[in-house]
């Protein structure tokens, strides 16, 4: 499939904390070729911003640079091969002397401190080959927020260069883990999608499992044993504040938000098997989905709701089905050998990602909706925990290191399986969620 860059500028948008104006049109065309899989990054120039503070200026082109290189989709150009220097946003580049060094894409910035103290970052987006803009952006916003100033700039490249959204500008919520492997502390955190500004949730005087994010990035479903057994937790990740999500007699696990954010799905087990039930987060009122004498759980809401995927070992081992929003007609989809676990619907609404476990190799793969054309895009010992990013097209995991020193981290593989990456953090790390883009 080619993805052709789109011929007009992408319209301003208003983002938290954030004034964008758009600066010019474009009709440059440049064109991706991304069948197949193997994708071959496309060469672009991303020198150093104009601007009072140099400092500043690189390490936003820094973080921008990270962010599109680890998309697979990007080879930044080493910028000592760039002949042009000191380049000024306002001044169109010499585009033979790019053309030099195979750029097909260049981008020009400039980052400024106002007199309210506030950064004025403005940048364009050229195609080198046909010597005309295809981007430009100004954006107003405080000296604190520059690293999502970076982000969203990226994201802005991005979309203008794939027709698709980016997810740069996201936030992940993990488990910290820290301490020796028979005693470890697990502690709910939040960071951006590539690691910086971890921030912790919860201090780690109880277990807490399975975060998993509300669609408006500001609440936090998980589980944690707290009171002894497990139980659904709803926390705002501003405030601190928290709740339990009803009061059954037996245990809670695997929550989920519904798309609109209204209800949470989750798996209450009862008498030794589990069923589906969501709740209402408004009127506290739950509906049981499904009843069997197996174990269902992990439930996940397809982007429209319309219908629920989920995990059951009713047919003797861990499968994946789906079945309607109100619980009807559910049916196996995954036929393969092995067992699978942890199904996660799509962004996109045209996979499902999910775990497999067959002959002691642990795997992160794809299917349709139906169950047909399944892909294995990773494996490794003990992955497990798929979540997508927001645009349907990056799935984060976490992947367990063996021996007595071991312990899980964060990875991200794209659809084709090719540009698998390490997140670094701070200690090891399992179970993330990935946040809708931030607003």
């Amino acid at each position: 499939m080619h993805v052709l860059f789109k011929r007009w500028a992408m319209m301003a948008a208003a983002v938290l904390g954030f004034v964008a104006v758009s600066i010019q049109p474009s009709s440059a065309l440049v064109e991706i070729n991304v069948a197949g899989g193997n994708i071959e990054p496309l060469p672009i120039a991303l020198p150093n911003f104009g601007g009072d503070d140099a400092k500043l200026s690189a390490d936003i082109v820094s973080v921008i640079t990270a962010d599109l290189k680890r998309s697979g989709l990007f080879r930044p150009l080493d910028p000592q091969s760039f002949i042009q220097k000191d380049m000024d946003v306002n001044t169109q580049p010499r585009f033979g002397d790019w053309r030099v060094i195979t750029a097909q894409v260049l981008a020009t910035g400039s980052v400024f401190r106002q007199s309210d103290g506030r950064l004025r970052a403005e940048f364009r987006l050229w195609d080198v080959f046909a010597g005309e803009q295809m981007l430009g952006q100004q954006y107003f916003t405080t000296p604190e927020n520059w690293r999502r100033l970076a982000h969203i700039i990226a994201d802005a490249i991005y979309q203008r260069l794939t027709g698709e959204k980016g997810y740069f500008d996201t936030r992940v919520v993990f488990v910290s883990e820290s301490g020796p492997k028979d005693k470890r502390v697990k502690r709910l955190a939040i960071m951006d999608q590539d690691g910086a500004n971890v921030r912790f949730l919860t201090r780690g005087d109880d277990l807490v499992l399975t975060p998993r994010f509300s669609p408006s990035s500001q609440e936090v479903t998980y589980m944690s044993y707290a009171s002894g057994n497990p139980q659904v937790y709803l926390l705002n990740i501003e405030t601190g504040q928290r709740e339990v999500v009803g009061n059954f007699p037996g245990m809670t696990f695997a929550p989920r938000f519904s798309p609109d954010g209204q209800q949470v799905i989750m798996s209450l087990q009862e008498s030794g098997n589990a069923n589906i039930f969501s709740m209402d987060l408004r009127s506290r009122r739950t509906t049981r989905l499904t009843s069997s004498a197996a174990i269902d759980t992990s439930p996940c809401y397809s982007p429209d709701a319309r219908q629920i995927v989920f995990e059951s070992d009713r047919g003797g081992s861990q499968q994946i089905y789906v079945m309607n929003g109100d619980g009807s007609n559910p049916h196996r989809i995954s036929f393969g050998p092995g067992s699978y676990s942890t199904p996660v619907w799509s962004p996109r609404g045209d996979l499902i990602a999910f775990t497999k476990q067959h002959e002691g190799r642990f795997m992160i793969g794809v299917m349709k909706p139906d169950g047909s054309q399944e892909r294995i895009l990773t494996e490794g010992f003990h992955n497990e925990g798929p979540t997508w990013a927001p645009n349907g097209r990056v799935i984060m995991f976490f992947r367990d290191t063996p021996g007595a020193n071991g312990g899980p981290q964060l990875w991200t593989v794209d659809l084709t399986g090719y540009n698998e990456r390490r997140v670094e953090t701070q200690g090891f790390a399992s179970d993330p969620a990935w946040s809708p883009l931030l607003e």
